[in-house]
């Protein structure tokens, strides 16, 4: 190791090729769009230098608000629903026991690799409110819960989460299944001659193990869920009214229809912010030291 560290050829071939595109890639453009919302223009208008006055503006706009609301509500039920089942269908597909088990890993697999936009549609028809399925399903059961699932302002964020939640579950379902896989069984053997339920063999060891892949899952259903944008605008394009928009829906029409470049690249840098406040967040949370097997 220290041989390789004086070796100075060796560090610029393996670092400086992928410093460089990080470089090109996310820290000039992030550079770029800071810079850029110091400043008020309209595409291929003059720049003028307002210094903070975006800032100032999104922290009185209602807009603003109801953005990082709606990006905090869709990180926040994606991150329970795919962490909760990933985990609790993973340990049931790792269960020796369990009849038809590479049928279900492909099964819960399948969303993942279907298009947003496929899923998207699909999840429109159930939710159609005069023959869709869902409400069908409530008028076969009894129950007088027939909805407009998409329409009512306060509610319409809901099932827009549970979409994005129930397709890319089987990513995080993959990713704890290979974490579980990978834990050597001579942990459950020592459990079970102590007489550890399989309950306690899973508290005690298989979730303390998976620390560094639930840390993983969680930045990225967190930050995912911060950045949501494409589940909005094919199911409701940010409606009712603006009731459904995050941050990146609020910055794309800033961009794209009111043409405010500067403004949109303001609520950018605080999208950015966010999720690096809440990968710190979580790395903290999930310290520990690195596991040795």
């Amino acid at each position: 190791m220290n041989t390789f560290f004086s070796n100075k050829k060796a560090i610029a071939i393996f670092v400086l090729p992928t410093l460089l595109l990080f470089t090109v890639i996310v820290f000039y453009p992030l550079l770029n769009v800071m810079y850029g919302s110091f400043f008020d223009y309209k595409g291929l208008t003059p720049q003028t230098f307002i210094g903070l006055e975006h800032y100032k503006r999104l922290m009185t706009d209602s807009l603003f608000y109801t953005s990082l609301k709606n990006g905090l509500i869709f990180a926040a039920i994606i991150t329970v629903y795919q962490i909760v089942f990933a985990t609790i269908l993973a340990f049931a597909v790792n269960n020796a026991t369990m009849k038809g088990r590479s049928f279900f890993r492909v099964v819960y697999f399948i969303p993942v690799v279907l298009s947003i936009t496929v899923v998207c549609q699909l999840w429109l028809s159930i939710l159609n409110a005069e023959n869709g399925l869902l409400n069908q399903f409530f008028e076969i059961i009894g129950l007088d819960y027939q909805q407009d699932w998409l329409s009512d302002r306060y509610k319409a964020i809901f099932p827009i989460s549970f979409t994005n939640a129930w397709q890319y579950m089987g990513y995080h379902f993959a990713l704890i299944l290979a974490g579980i896989k990978s834990i050597p069984q001579t942990y459950y053997e020592a459990a079970k001659i102590d007489g550890a339920s399989t309950l306690k063999a899973h508290l005690k060891i298989t979730i303390p193990m998976l620390a560094e892949t639930y840390k993983f899952c969680l930045i990225m259903a967190v930050t995912g869920g911060l950045n949501a944008y494409t589940n909005m605008h094919i199911m409701t394009s940010g409606g009712p009214g603006t009731s459904t928009y995050t941050l990146t829906y609020m910055m794309v029409r800033s961009i794209n229809k009111t043409y405010e470049f500067g403004y949109g690249m303001s609520s950018a840098v605080i999208l950015v912010l966010e999720c690096l406040l809440a990968t710190i967040f979580i790395n903290r949370l999930l310290a520990r030291d690195r596991i040795q097997y």
